[in-house]
Formats: structure tokens, C-alpha cells, sequence
């Protein structure tokens, strides 16, 4: 467990500035490395938050993304692969009150971790997830992960990877995840708000945050950052504005249940879709962009919030359970021996 350093005399907490989430550890992860910004990112929004340190924590798998909490001024553990979503779901249930933010990566929650992303979503915990997704193993060298193209040429699939890759965003709607989003390393500003409206949201919230791994997977995301191509296949979602992209040049509008790509000139911007995200429907039609950007490629890449919706946490409903029970009287010989016994015959 890393716990923060705390000064004998407590700063105001608002006084709290970005320096003092950073901890005195040497980062290692290799130069030119999207994790970078995205750990830039999460600091310079924590002091807005108005919390102190030592109730904020956060959790990791394995893998480079999941040497995060060494380098955060706060509570946090460096847990085991795939299990971060398991330990700081039990985090938060016995202390509901805490700050939990949970680090991983494409391969630690979507390969061994799956079963828990899945289900900490469907049950809603009151975390914040990053899902760091570089498409490629990057601490153990460069094998395909989960999240890995279809015909991907790497250290462990020479001829190209024949599996179909996760949509990450698809598959936490699916999960019933109630706050799903997507940023990118390289657009700071956006994820910034990403991040605030993900901490300001009551329940669970799956960020999948696209990040260059410079080494083994350099230019994954090349289309979405480069200034020649990237208005022509990025549309960033903003609610209650029209799905615009290209400079403002082109638009979004359904056939039915079909996304269109048309152009403005032909089009007026009003009769664009109109983004809402607390549309299930049109979230999961969103999420399916990825396919058409991958198989047909005529439509651009969404960024932003997809979906969000507040329900019960799982915390709060089972502190209220406990508390609903708290006069019975626990007898573990009527428990064993009560209603429902069974034989061995």
C-alpha cells in the first residue's frame, strides 16, 4: 500500500495545487509515452475537487499504466493482473467515503480482468475508471492485446492477429455501465472535462482513454492527432450540439438507425443529430462508429461522453441493507441448521 505524504500541519484544501498529487518517485515509463499527459491530466483536475489526499486512492493491475499509483501523492496499491476492479471495489465498500480511481490498461481489464470490468460496471461502485488503451502489451514487449486490429502484425502474432478485437466502449454499455466516455492523450483539454464530468458522476465511470505507445504500437491513433487528417475523422460529442465534423464541413444524420455522413452544403446543421447522452440507444449507435471507422471508414471517430445515467451505487444500497438489518440478531447455529438442510446419503 503507498500512502501519501502528509505535512504535520494541514494545508487549506483548496490551497491544494497539482505539485502536491505528484509524488517524489522517479517516472519510468519511456520517454515519449502517451501515460504522460494522461497522468498530467488526472492532477492538474484533483485539486478542483476539493478533497483532501489521504481520502483519494488509487488502484492498478498490471502493466505500464499500472505503475500510475507510485506516482501519485496519495493512498493507492499496485494490485495483481486484472484484479484491479476487484480490489477497489472492496475498497469502497468498507469505506464508501473515499476517493477511488482505478488505473488499467487494455490487456490487464479486458484479457484476465475482463470479468471484473463487467461486472463492476453492471453492480455501479462509485469508481472511476481509466482504461488506458494502446492496443499492444507494452510491459511485457509488444504482443497483441485484446484491443489489437485484426490482422495485426506483432512479437506473438507474426502473421497477423485473426482475432476480432474489443470495442471497449461498446462493451460497457453493454455492461450496463452508467457513465461511458472516450478521450485521447492528445487532446488535453477534452479529457480534462472528460475526467470532471466522470468524477462528478454518482456510480461507476469507464473511461477509455486512447494512449501512443511510442515503442511497440508508435502511430496507432495517428489518424485522430494528425493535423492533415484528424477533423476529417474525429467528431467530438457535446451535448445538445449537432454531430458536425470536418471543419464544420460535414455532419451526422440517421436513417432510421443507420448513421449517415452528409455533407453540409447539402444539409442544413439543424437537421443533424442532436447528441444526447442520456440516450442509451443512440450511445450504442455512437460506440458503433468504431466498426464503420475500422470496416468502411467513412465515418468519423466520436470522442467524448457516450452515455450517462445515475442509478443506486452498489455501496450505498448495501450500507443501507446493513443498516435496515442492524436490530436482527445473528444466530449462526439457526443459520446452519434452519429452513433448507440437506443430507448425505
Amino acid at each position: 500500500m503507498i500512502a501519501p505524504k502528509i505535512k504535520k500541519k494541514t494545508a487549506d484544501v483548496n490551497g491544494l495545487t497539482p505539485k502536491d498529487y505528484a509524488s517524489d518517485q522517479d517516472i519510468r515509463w519511456c520517454p515519449g509515452c502517451g501515460d504522460y499527459s494522461i497522468l498530467k491530466q488526472v492532477q492538474s483536475v484533483l485539486p478542483e475537487f476539493g478533497l483532501p489526499r489521504e481520502k483519494t486512492v488509487f488502484i492498478s493491475g498490471i502493466g505500464c499504466s499500472s505503475r500510475y499509483p507510485y506516482y501519485m501523492n496519495t493512498y493507492g496499491m499496485h494490485g495483481i493482473h486484472g484484479r484491479a476492479i476487484a480490489i477497489a471495489s472492496g475498497v469502497k465498500a468498507t469505506n464508501p467515503e473515499l476517493d477511488v480511481w482505478v488505473i488499467t490498461g487494455d490487456g490487464d481489464s479486458l484479457s484476465i480482468g475482463g470479468n471484473h470490468l463487467i461486472h463492476g460496471l453492471r453492480k455501479n461502485f462509485d469508481l472511476n475508471i481509466l482504461l488506458f488503451n494502446n492496443e499492444i502489451y507494452g510491459l511485457t514487449k509488444g504482443q497483441y492485446s485484446p484491443t489489437s486490429p485484426t490482422g495485426k502484425v506483432t512479437k506473438s502474432t507474426p502473421f497477423g492477429s485473426v482475432d476480432t478485437p474489443f470495442n471497449p466502449v461498446a462493451l460497457a454499455l453493454g455492461a450496463e455501465g452508467s457513465f461511458v466516455a472516450r478521450g485521447i492523450d492528445r487532446n488535453p483539454v477534452q479529457l480534462r472535462d472528460i475526467l470532471k464530468a466522470a468524477h462528478a458522476h454518482k456510480g461507476a465511470s469507464l473511461v477509455e482513454v486512447y494512449q501512443n505507445c511510442n515503442v511497440f504500437n508508435d502511430k496507432a491513433f495517428d489518424l485522430f492527432t494528425n493535423k492533415e487528417t484528424k477533423d476529417d475523422h474525429v467528431i467530438n460529442l457535446e451535448t445538445g450540439k449537432p454531430l458536425t465534423f470536418g471543419g464544420g464541413t460535414r455532419g451526422i444524420i440517421l436513417d432510421g438507425f443507420t448513421p449517415q455522413a452528409v455533407d453540409l452544403e447539402k444539409v442544413s446543421e439543424n437537421d443533424c443529430w442532436i447528441h444526447d447522452p442520456s440516450d442509451k440507444i443512440k450511445a450504442s449507435i455512437l460506440a458503433r462508429f468504431f466498426d464503420y471507422t475500422v470496416v468502411r471508414g467513412d465515418l468519423p471517430r466520436p470522442f467524448g461522453i457516450f452515455y450517462q445515467h445515475e442509478r443506486p451505487t452498489y455501496e450505498e444500497v448495501l450500507v443501507q441493507q446493513i443498516k435496515d438489518h442492524s436490530h436482527e440478531k445473528a444466530d449462526l447455529d439457526t443459520l446452519l441448521s434452519g429452513a433448507n438442510p440437506w443430507e448425505i446419503k
